[in-house]
């Protein structure tokens, strides 16, 4: 539940943004560990370290293809005297016959497969005349166009140090050591590691699956025809795009009408895929507000006082907000505005946290900075408000695109950072040194 019950605080009150988002994260609580299968827990974060149960590479193997040799063999070879040396086999990376190399003897061996007892060191095909008897060659041709096959005998025109080409068993990691620490987030990479030492399944807390849905009788669908009085919805798709590159398992909801009912229907159909819920429109105060109208009665079933608080934040864009719990499963619902730029602001500073949250990252906040403000002029800010202005940063500047207005999408579509006025500033100079939070 919402610790907003808990505060004394009227309808009157003004919030902060620290104080509403400290409201938000003292309630939302990372979600409880599951076992997955590996591409199943790609984006997930782990809960336990884990340890290496078999060395990488699990034996000495080849990085090259070539011919396993003796160092003795073939010291001193050159292409003028070159050391000849009897091929008595191939060995191939996942084969289990194994050969001996003895003294004057070699074997070809492929990249990958294991170096064979009495081999010091691979000379790579290159330095060898294959087999072939014409002098140095580019390569090694497939075994069933080589008519010397895997007998004979090869030329070798470079001697070898020991270990030469080849990589030592557990040179990647050894059998013991730390693979990944819990708190680690499965990328591609992480995810070859764990395959690469025999984990199929692992243990992490999963995606948070967030439904969006959008509210107002005047959207419209893209792709669908306009009519008087109306708009596309952009909100569902731009918080839906947001909660998926926050890491979460997104569901958008079409838009929902201006009616009460039809909206608590709507939010108690979708409880059932939710780990958290986000709307987006009507929370203001106006006569249609059906967001703010809907909820503000609905309480969770089984804990007092808890439910949706609606409330004022001295921040621009952004001032009306809605956030709580709702279900008998408490699910954690943030009601945004319904401006463009407000809603999209409004989830970077509170919604991405709380998904970030639920994922059990140690790190929920978008990366700060400071950056020297290029502007042709002033910008002001209302008092009492912290604002947050779209801008370009690079190079350790910030530029403000678009204005101040809250609804200006396009301007947004060119934003990478967000500019941070403080509530106790009115004014700021160009040249002056802002905070920046950066969204790419």
């Amino acid at each position: 539940m919402s610790t907003a019950a808990n505060r004394t605080t009227g309808p009157d009150h003004l919030w902060s943004v620290d104080e509403h988002l400290e409201d938000i994260l003292a309630t939302v609580r990372p979600l409880e560990p599951i076992e997955l299968q590996l591409l199943d827990a790609q984006g997930c974060v782990l809960v336990e370290d884990i340890t290496v149960p078999v060395s990488l590479p699990p034996f000495d193997n080849s990085s090259m293809d070539g011919y396993a040799v003796r160092v003795t063999d073939v010291a001193g070879a050159s292409e003028e005297f070159p050391a000849v040396l009897t091929v008595i086999g191939d060995v191939a990376a996942g084969q289990s016959e194994r050969f001996h190399v003895g003294p004057g003897e070699t074997a070809r061996i492929m990249t990958g497969a294991p170096l064979p007892p009495g081999a010091e060191a691979v000379v790579p095909v290159e330095w060898t005349d294959g087999g072939l008897g014409g002098g140095p060659v580019t390569g090694m041709r497939a075994r069933s166009q080589a008519p010397e096959g895997a007998g004979g005998h090869v030329n070798v025109y470079r001697s070898a140090e020991a270990r030469a080409h080849v990589r030592a068993k557990g040179s990647d990691v050894k059998a013991g050591d730390r693979a990944l620490d819990a708190g680690t987030v499965l990328g591609p990479p992480q995810i070859a590691l764990l395959a690469a030492i025999g984990r199929g399944t692992v243990r992490v807390r999963p995606r948070p699956r967030v439904v969006v849905m959008s509210t107002g009788s005047e959207l419209v669908q893209p792709d669908e025809q306009l009519g008087d009085g109306q708009i596309y919805d952009s909100n569902s798709f731009a918080l839906t795009a947001a909660a998926r590159d926050a890491g979460a398992i997104a569901y958008r909801v079409g838009a929902v009408t201006d009616d009460a009912e039809t909206l608590r229907s709507t939010i108690e159909d979708q409880l059932v895929r939710a780990d958290l819920m986000v709307t987006t429109g009507g929370v203001s105060v106006g006569a249609y507000d059906v967001v703010k109208e809907a909820l503000s009665s609905v309480g969770d079933e089984d804990e007092e006082g808890a439910g949706i608080d609606f409330r004022k934040l001295a921040m621009q864009p952004g001032k009306p907000q809605g956030f709580g719990s709702i279900g008998p499963d408490h699910i954690p619902l943030l009601a945004l505005p319904g401006n463009p730029v407000s809603s999209y602001v409004s989830f970077e500073l509170f919604v991405r946290p709380a998904i970030r949250t639920l994922m059990g990252l140690d790190d929920v906040h978008r990366p700060t900075t400071r950056a020297t403000l290029t502007a042709d002029k002033v910008l002001t800010s209302p008092k009492g408000r912290r604002q947050f202005l779209r801008g370009t940063y690079a190079d350790g500047e910030v530029t403000p695109v678009g204005g101040a207005g809250s609804h200006l999408v396009a301007a947004l579509a060119l934003a990478d950072a967000l500019i941070v006025v403080p509530e106790d500033v009115e004014s700021v100079e160009p040249g002056t040194e802002v905070e920046v939070v950066l969204l790419g």
